[in-house]
């Protein structure tokens, strides 16, 4: 009997070179490499959200076209689709890869250095990469480095260079928009004007892009592949850079980047994990992203798969942790992003809903990003909304998942605290509650506890918008404050969608009891009549989630109808 040799994951891993030569597995994206040289235009434009395997795809693409890696291609692309399928511009390009990641923007000057120094380190590594085709590599060399003061008038000895000697370029440009997004979040009047004194005319970052553009014109760099996560950067250069294609939005390439359920099936297989060692929903948790209403699949965020992956294969069990903790970083940009009214407005709408109609902006400039299309076309480039389908003549967009939707309640749950002071949480009353709810079934310690600490407390302005949206976003605030449940808001239960369904934790097996709970409010100077008809609508509504395919057969299933009339009075009825 054989044993069968499986790949190793590649969580963590972005080189693509290194990937295909030291056994890692690999997601054959190549095919889109014949896509790319086939547009019209060769310079592209393509933004996808943090952690989708741009770096990847960009190495990839450097590894394809690099003259120097001409002897190597059948070893590495043998097996790919593009070794099988090769284009007529393989290995012709030297190629400049600038990665703008890790500025420094405390100020004006040190950005400037540390740009700077980013440009002169790519030079320098272009010329000593393509010593053996560029006669006076050394020379040059010793001159960058002996530039005192360099500006972007250090392009210029690559540039000179490559036309010298008939060498065509091809520009690889990563996290382009890095330092904008960085000066966006920082949501200040210093930071915009920092922003625009780089961006517009005569700026240091609009120069750079303009020298670009040039040599494109002068047939030194013959293709351009620039990324990043925002669009914003791209209108503010304007005519400093408008050669590029913009290809985000193209639905022909809704998957270049991100895994497919067939793909994540295949990974799976080829590295190892094992099926019965999954014990979550993996569409639920990292599934459900789609850039164009007709994108042909809906696709997984590829770093929060190989994380959960990685876990089964490392510890050899179900994982502990569901979530990749490097999200983290995403909810600070956004709590960051919503410190003006109408972007928090916004964003609580989003909760409330779980989706928004919106169209997206293919881009827009920094004065315009808290208007609401404009910030909600920054969501969707985040990665916090995708496509869900069309609605009229625009979009609805919704969260695409649950390691997406636990980063809005981290946010929802601090900005209740930080602005209804009155509200309280009182930790260990709180657990022991929702300990209740999971193990002893008691729904009313809960329900009381949030009355007590939330409901009664709130202000006359909170009071304004007290419906069932706000006290189902309160609930949810609550238990995320837990792990004991996975809470979920409008989970689907056909027909409908539950307020809240409580799914157990995996970790913690041994909870008894789940929970879908419907909430109906009614004013407390609403008719008796008024009363009734909703309250008899919430039971049907429940007993029919209670029945749907998706919940009916889980153990320990409980449903209860909590009717809120006013602030302050409940009432609680349990279905099994």
């Amino acid at each position: 009997m054989t044993t069968r040799l499986f790949k190793r994951l590649p969580y963590g891993k972005s080189d693509f070179r290194d990937i295909i030569l030291s056994g890692y597995a690999y997601i054959d994206k190549t095919q889109f490499i014949e896509e790319l040289e086939n547009e019209d235009n060769p310079n592209h434009f393509f933004i996808r959200p943090r952690k989708f395997g741009k770096s990847t795809f960009l190495t990839t693409l450097r590894s394809y076209y690099d003259i120097n890696t001409k002897d190597g291609f059948e070893q590495i692309f043998g097996n790919l689709y593009i070794g099988k399928h090769p284009t007529p511009e393989r290995n012709s390009y030297a190629i400049m890869e600038f990665d703008f990641s890790g500025l420094n923007t405390a100020d004006e000057q040190r950005f400037q250095k540390t740009f700077v120094n980013k440009i002169r380190t790519t030079v320098k590594r272009f010329l000593e990469a393509y010593k053996n085709i560029i006669p006076n590599a050394e020379y040059l060399i010793r001159q960058v480095g002996a530039e005192k003061d360099p500006d972007i008038d250090i392009l210029d000895f690559a540039f000179d260079a490559a036309s010298a000697n008939g060498i065509k370029i091809y520009v690889i440009i990563d996290e382009y928009d890095h330092f904008a997004n960085d000066l966006i979040a920082m949501g200040t009047l210093k930071g915009k004007d920092f922003y625009k004194t780089m961006v517009a005319a005569n700026g240091m970052v609009r120069d750079f892009y303009e020298r670009i553009k040039t040599a494109t014109k002068d047939s030194v760099v013959y293709r351009t592949f620039i990324t990043g996560i925002s669009p914003v950067m791209l209108d503010d250069l304007t005519s400093g850079y408008n050669i590029a294609k913009i290809l985000t939005l193209n639905p022909k390439y809704n998957e270049m980047l991100g895994f497919t359920q067939a793909e994540v099936e295949a990974l799976m297989a080829e590295t190892g994990v094992d099926p019965a060692l999954i014990n979550v929903d993996m569409e639920t948790y990292y599934n459900g992203y789609r850039f164009h209403k007709d994108g042909e699949n809906r696709v997984y965020n590829p770093s929060m798969i190989l994380y959960f992956f990685g876990q089964i294969l490392d510890m050899g069990k179900s994982p502990e942790n569901i979530i990749d903790p490097n999200l983290h970083t995403d909810y600070g940009r956004l709590q960051r992003l919503a410190k003006n009214d109408r972007n928090r407005e916004t964003l609580l709408q989003i909760i409330r809903e779980g989706s928004i109609v919106s169209e997206i902006l293919e881009k827009f400039p920094i004065d315009m990003i808290d208007d609401d299309s404009y910030f909600i076309s920054l969501l969707f480039y985040m990665g916090m909304l995708t496509v869900d389908e069309q609605y009229q003549f625009q979009l609805k967009l919704r969260i695409p998942n649950y390691s997406i939707r636990v980063q809005y309640w981290e946010y929802l749950a601090k900005y209740i605290l930080t602005t209804s002071p009155d509200i309280t949480v009182k930790s260990r009353p709180l657990q022991d509650a929702i300990y209740a709810l999971a193990m002893e079934g008691d729904v009313q310690g809960f329900i009381s506890y949030i009355s007590e600490n939330a409901f009664s407390k709130l202000s006359d302005h909170d009071l304004q918008r007290f419906d069932e949206k706000y006290i189902q976003i309160l609930m949810l605030a609550y238990l995320f404050m837990s792990n004991i449940y996975i809470p979920m808001s409008e989970y689907e239960a056909v027909p409908g969608r539950t307020d809240i369904f409580l799914q157990r934790n995996p970790l913690y097996p041994e909870i008894r009891h789940e929970w879908v709970f419907e909430i109906k409010y009614c004013k407390a100077s609403a008719k008796d009549s008024e009363i009734a008809k909703k309250r008899n609508e919430g039971l049907e509504q429940l007993k029919q989630y209670l029945q749907a395919y998706r919940i009916k057969d889980r153990p320990g299933l409980k449903g209860v109808l909590l009717f809120f009339t006013g602030k302050n009075k409940f009432e609680i009825t349990e279905i099994n």
